[in-house]
């Protein structure tokens, strides 16, 4: 797969409340059907471990990332009533993730700054 220069990735982790992993499995594939749709979304997953859920997400640009997180916010807001975010982190280049900075930087993300990788 061929993936733009302005790739970012948003990398949350959760971690279900006791009892509450069904419910967060039924949330799961919400944040996919609403996701779907999003135009800069370029690939979209969540992956398991016990009662910890992980989501692997790009988009492209800040642009997509930003039009995602409100795309989803009822959603979102719906998850952290059963579960904890218990990381969250912004993988892109430079200028993207400063785009993201302003807006985003109440969530206390890890920000990751692109600095050389393989291109295809």
């Amino acid at each position: 797969m061929s993936l733009p220069a302005n790739l970012v990735t948003i990398h949350p982790y959760f971690k279900s409340h006791p009892g509450k992993a069904e419910q967060v499995e039924c949330l799961l594939g919400k944040f996919v059907d609403e996701t779907r749709g999003e135009p800069l979304c370029l690939f979209y997953e969540f992956t398991t471990l016990d009662d910890q859920v992980f989501c692997r997400e790009g988009y492209a640009g800040a642009a997509g990332v930003l039009h995602h997180l409100e795309n989803v916010g009822a959603i979102l807001g719906e998850m952290l009533t059963i579960a904890d975010l218990t990381r969250l982190e912004f993988h892109g280049p430079a200028e993207e993730i400063d785009q993201l900075r302003g807006p985003l930087g109440h969530l206390n993300p890890a920000w990751f700054v692109l600095r050389c990788g393989v291109e295809r």
